[in-house]
């Protein structure tokens, strides 16, 4: 769990090593933001409604920046326009990482993360059942990534193999994360 962080013995959950995420997304539970539109938990900082998922964000941040360290998140990926508004899926948690520049080795600029959740009616239980991705450039999206069948990248431009490898890794530590 050293990726992770260590546990916090006075708050008993993990909290991630050396992230000011963290610190952002605990302001952002902690202040009351009016939304623009009547969009519920779209973006990871309007997902943030508790420490235990503030923490669980930060640490998905911690986990990608550990396999892709140049990248830049974005904790409110979406734009609030009525066209994005039919795409958002309010069962999930959505974060972009942005790269410094367009990457050979990425075929991508930025990439979109979005984890997909079920809440369980009997139990109430949620937890993760698939991640996507999707790599942007400057055409739009230029590859798609999903776990939800076959783990395999669609698209004209894909990553190298590596870069893929490296993605899927971070997709099943996600799922331990959130599943674990």
């Amino acid at each position: 769990m050293a990726v992770l962080g260590k546990m916090n013995s006075r708050l008993g959950f993990y909290t991630p090593i050396g992230c000011e995420i963290l610190n952002l997304l605990l302001n952002l539970t902690t202040k009351v933001v009016p939304l623009l539109s009547p969009i519920q938990n779209v973006n990871a900082a309007q997902q943030a409604t508790n420490i235990e998922i503030a923490t669980k964000i930060a640490a998905v941040v911690n986990l990608f920046k550990c396999q892709f360290p140049d990248a830049r998140a974005d904790l409110k990926p979406w734009s609030n326009d009525p066209d994005t508004r039919k795409l958002v899926d309010p069962d999930s948690i959505d974060i972009g990482f942005h790269l410094p520049g367009w990457s050979p080795r990425f075929q991508c600029r930025s990439i979109l993360v979005q984890i997909r959740f079920y809440q369980d009616p009997v139990d109430t239980s949620r937890r993760a059942i698939g991640v996507e991705t999707a790599g942007f450039n400057h055409q739009g999206i230029a590859w798609r990534f999903s776990t939800v069948e076959s783990w395999n990248f669609e698209g004209e431009c894909q990553p190298v193999a590596d870069i893929c490898e490296k993605l899927k890794h971070f997709c099943r530590q996600v799922f331990e994360l959130f599943n674990g």
